[in-house]
Formats: C-alpha cells, structure tokens, sequence
C-alpha cells in the first residue's frame, strides 16, 4: 500500500469520528475563494457569505466593484437558506403570487430573500451551514450558489 492511500484511509477515518457540525472558518475562506474565482470567470463581481447552522455569518468577501447592497442580500441569503432548510431558488417558487408562501419576504424583519444565490450547506444528511452569493442577476447568482454547494462537498470531502 503507498503512503498516499494510507493517508486517505486514515483521512476518512478521522472524518468518520469527528464529523462536520459546522462549517468552520477555514472551510468557509476556502469556499469563498472557490465561488470568487468562479464569479470572476462569468464577469460577476459578487459578494460571498458563508454561515454557520443558526445563519449566523462565519465569513463574508466582497469582490473589488462588487455592490454595497450586495453585502446584507448575500448575508441575508444565507440566513433564508438556513432557517427554511431550502435553496433560495426554491423559496422563490413557493413565494411567487399564488404560492403557498407568498409574501412570506415581508417576514423576519425583512431578512428573507427570495431569489437565487442561498444554499444551505450539508455534511451527509446534516445541514452545517449555508452560502450567499449576490451581485449578478438571479440566474447568476443561482449558479454561483449551487456552484458553491459542489465545492462544500469537495472541499468536506478531503479535509
């Protein structure tokens, strides 16, 4: 056996006794690195957020020219993406007039968002967090976000 497959076994190992609770400030930094890169290679210059599994806020970048407003949305995605265990996108759909949430944005001090970019963050089964990203158009964002949720799982996977 080489040593790299000795380190991934036992690399999984420790995984398996110590799994992911939260999303930790280093993961969050290394995700968000990840999503800028991303947002940069699609013209996007977005703001980025990461919390924990309350919606409190771990992390959050905002790209050189990104938008002032963009800062609370991101944040404010992360924190919907959380307490509705949902992608904002979904939200979204269940908000629209005739929805079986509409109006469900005028909530939680205004703190709700309903379009893309949120998504919650799981480890397993487990939701441990969730990402925002904000400053494209709702399309933009939608796929940065689940852009982001991909690489959670990668970077998770070999921590």
């Amino acid at each position: 056996m080489e040593e790299k497959d000795i380190e991934r076994i036992v690399r999984q190992c420790l995984k398996e006794l110590t799994p992911v609770k939260s999303v930790d400030l280093e993961t969050a930094k290394l995700l968000i690195e990840a999503v800028e890169a991303e947002a940069a290679k699609v013209g996007v210059k977005a703001v980025v957020a990461v919390s924990d599994e309350k919606g409190r806020p771990i992390a959050v970048h905002c790209m050189d020219g990104s938008y002032i407003g963009s800062f609370d949305i991101a944040i404010n995605k992360t924190y919907t993406s959380v307490a509705f265990q949902m992608p904002t996108s979904k939200l979204a759909e269940l908000a629209a007039p005739g929805g079986s949430l509409y109006g469900i944005q005028h909530t939680n001090e205004g703190k709700v968002v309903i379009f893309g970019g949120g998504e919650p963050l799981y480890a397993g089964d487990r939701m441990v967090g969730a990402i925002g990203v904000s400053g494209g158009s709702a399309e933009q964002d939608t796929y940065l976000g689940q852009y982001g949720k991909r690489k959670f799982e990668e970077i998770i996977s070999w921590k």
